[in-house]
């Protein structure tokens, strides 16, 4: 072979590998100078040569061919799955970092639910928050169908809150906490997120719970009433004593919290005399002869794990009587109805 054969040959490669070159960076260069911003889900289980192929044809790169060469040479980079949040002035290399160290789409929507409150105020948190429509959220945790399978997933639910007559059949049951779910998420979704945290609440005393007289569903409905009538634990194991001891003698809660929750009505509105003698399965007050002895069908609200471990552990006393103080939390008892309507003319 003559020296300008060889030569030609060289020269040849020479350009082909220039251009090459050329080609291998132009691919790798970023696609667009603005920063526009683009979503790429990067499914669990998919192949870097079809993660390759889907970012060309969202164009977020130039070349499919020329990452999926990159690849070849970093066969060991880990991508991780999830909604990548990429700009167009990103190179791939760039993109498959970011991709490697899991930088996922922050789309997170943080939700509270307090103490205390009424599952309808959480149903509306819920809905403003995930834009979830409120009637699809309330039906949801009224379908019988759907109750069921809960029913048979959590030790915790019973049939009993399919009674006809309990206004919303997972009052009690939704842990008061902060949560974080998903723009995404589904109301199912969303409810057996909290249910499990419940689940692991109640864990903490389930033994005391199946030792119990009283049902988890019972257990409840008494922790939601604590939860509104007192603050200190050691206020709220002495209104815990006196729920069980009026239950024991026969007698009615006479608790107003029960009755604003009987006529749908908010804490702190004034109860008339109507209400108060409203004959209602959740109004305990002295007026409804018929809840005598009895709690009410179902919890009023959410109960924090004190109030519940209240219920399950009342202070040993002798008293049948309590008057809450709203205006300074304080709670004040009595043995004696005399002893008990003194303090009220004190207190006013």
């Amino acid at each position: 072979m003559n020296k300008r054969i060889i030569i030609t040959i060289l020269s040849i490669f020479v350009v082909l590998l220039l251009g090459l070159s050329i080609f291998f960076f132009y691919g790798m260069s970023p696609k667009d100078k603005n920063d526009n911003t683009v979503l790429f889900t990067l499914n669990s289980g998919t192949s870097k040569l079809a993660i390759a192929d889907a970012l060309e044809e969202q164009g977020i790169i130039r070349s499919a061919l020329v990452l999926k060469a990159y690849l070849l040479f970093h066969n060991k980079m880990n991508l991780q799955a999830g909604v990548y949040e990429l700009k167009s002035n990103m190179s791939p290399k760039d993109i498959l970092n970011k991709m490697a160290s899991g930088e996922v789409k922050n789309d997170s929507i943080t939700i509270t639910l307090i103490e205390g409150r009424r599952l309808s105020e959480y149903q509306s948190i819920i809905a403003n928050k995930l834009n979830i429509p409120l009637t699809e959220i309330e039906q949801k945790m009224k379908d019988q169908e759907y109750l069921n399978t809960l029913i048979s997933k959590y030790w915790f639910l019973e049939s009993t809150i399919l009674n006809p007559e309990i206004y919303n059949p997972l009052e009690g049951y939704f842990f008061p906490d902060t949560y974080e779910f998903k723009e995404q998420n589904t109301i199912e979704e969303v409810i057996e997120k909290i249910l499990n945290h419940t689940e692991q609440k109640l864990n903490t005393v389930k033994n005391s719970i199946v030792n119990s007289e009283y049902s988890v569903h019972d257990i409840l409905s008494m922790a939601a009433i604590i939860e509104l009538e007192a603050v200190t634990e050691n206020d709220r194991n002495t209104v815990s004593q006196v729920i069980r001891k009026r239950l024991t003698k026969q007698m009615g809660l006479g608790m107003d919290v029960t009755t604003y929750y009987a006529v749908k009505k908010a804490m702190g509105d004034s109860l008339t005399l109507t209400d108060l003698k409203t004959v209602s399965p959740y109004n305990t007050s002295e007026m409804n002869a018929s809840m005598a002895g009895k709690l009410p069908i179902g919890p009023i609200c959410n109960p924090s794990i004190m109030s519940i471990q209240s219920a399950l552990n009342p202070t040993e006393t002798d008293y049948l009587y309590f008057f809450a103080d709203i205006k300074t939390g304080k709670v004040y008892f009595s043995k004696t109805f005399e002893e008990h309507v003194q303090v009220q003319k004190e207190i006013g």
